[in-house]
């Protein structure tokens, strides 16, 4: 069985959220990426407690694709320190999973 991740991000408007989407499964590093309803985030950072509107990504992947999920989050991302977070999928509905390992394959070269 492969090791899928779910791997979560926030992005701070719709355009970021969708480019960096588009860019993970454009590029076979997700297999699928939900873009969920705006939230509002309260967080602390340089010592005072913020607060802003963001959109929630759920990046599916692996965790050998991981490392490449990380490093394009981080060049499309606006953010000075975005959070990217993997939570490792412990079960899953089978042929999903083959699926997520399935379309997070890098293209065969000639």
């Amino acid at each position: 069985m492969p090791e899928v991740l779910l791997v979560l991000t926030n992005c701070p408007d719709e355009e970021v959220a969708d480019r960096i989407a588009r860019a993970l499964v454009g590029n076979r590093l997700a297999a699928c990426v939900n873009q969920l309803a705006p939230v509002d985030s309260i967080y602390r950072w340089r010592g005072v407690v913020e607060e802003a509107g963001e959109i929630p990504l759920l990046i599916k992947c692996t965790r050998e694709r991981y490392p490449a999920v990380e490093e394009a989050i981080r060049q499309l991302h606006p953010y000075t320190v975005p959070e990217i977070i993997a939570v490792p999928v412990v079960a899953g509905f089978a042929p999903y999973l083959r699926w997520v390992d399935d379309e997070t394959q890098p293209p065969l070269t000639a």
